[in-house]
């Protein structure tokens, strides 16, 4: 487990920071990035002090899927996982990775079942640290090598948790351009043990020799990893009732702006 960001930010320092944030980011150029990645990279500070657990899902003696190239999903998991929490912790999110390594999180003193012990571990980590968010990474797969496409899943009778499946799969279907499914609700083990609003992201087919061998690329991992970045702040966005005429007059000033966050490949 790892803590990649955990700074927790009182609000006047924060609203110091994001004027000074607002000033600074005239430096970068941002003409590569859409009219929405723009509005929603001046909204990233509603990130700020939000504790989001990031979950690479399988690991160490779970490889999890293997895709049409060998490569186990594990590591295609990790390594967007680590992308996210990167960009997550420089929005100002306190980000806790379930692992970093390749690894799995069951107990080897203790017998029973593994995988049962593992994603025990995984929900046990969001819920004592009483995580906001809980995303669990993975890649999915399937007989057919035509199948494809980014699918976001949450827990039925969450409507927290469907709430951020919808925004984070609309996300990933405006940046990266190549799926067309919807968010679905499905009762899995680690989205049902979890107290916070909850997703797994299954960032598309290893079983597609195309999008296999995408998902291995650093560019289109940090594509991937900036949609679900941009899916949880416009799941944020979507949950503010009213700004105070502070937050408000910063806002406007971030819109004013090319952006106020670029995503590093």
């Amino acid at each position: 487990m790892a803590v990649i960001h955990a700074v927790k930010i009182k609000k006047r320092y924060l609203i110091g920071c994001l004027v000074l944030l607002a000033l600074a980011v005239n430096i970068y150029k941002l003409t590569g990035l859409k009219t929405e990645e723009r509005h929603i990279a001046a909204l990233s500070y509603v990130l700020a002090n939000k504790i989001i657990v990031v979950d690479p899902g399988h690991g160490g003696r779970d490889p999890g899927k293997i895709g049409v190239s060998g490569v186990p999903e594990k590591d295609i998991n990790l390594a967007v996982a680590k992308r996210l929490a990167t960009l997550l912790g420089e929005m100002g999110a306190a980000v806790i990775l379930t692992r970093d390594s390749d690894m799995d999180l069951c107990d080897n003193t203790i017998s029973g079942n593994k995988k049962r012990q593992d994603l025990n571990r995984r929900a046990e980590i969001a819920n004592q640290r009483e995580a906001d968010l809980f995303i669990s990474i993975h890649c999915n797969g399937f007989t057919s090598p035509r199948e494809h496409g980014a699918q976001v899943f949450s827990q039925p009778g969450s409507e927290e948790s469907k709430r951020l499946a919808e925004s984070i799969q609309a996300a990933m279907t405006d940046i990266l351009g190549n799926t067309a499914r919807k968010a679905k609700q499905v009762d899995y083990y680690v989205t049902r043990t979890t107290k916070m609003p909850a997703a797994i992201v299954e960032i598309g087919f290893v079983t597609n020799p195309k999008e296999d061998r995408l998902l291995q690329e650093p560019l289109y991992q940090s594509k991937v990893a900036w949609s679900i970045a941009a899916g949880l702040i416009k799941y944020y966005e979507a949950k503010q009732k009213e700004l105070d005429p502070q937050e408000k007059e910063i806002l406007q000033t971030f819109q004013r702006q090319p952006g106020s966050y670029i995503p590093a490949p």
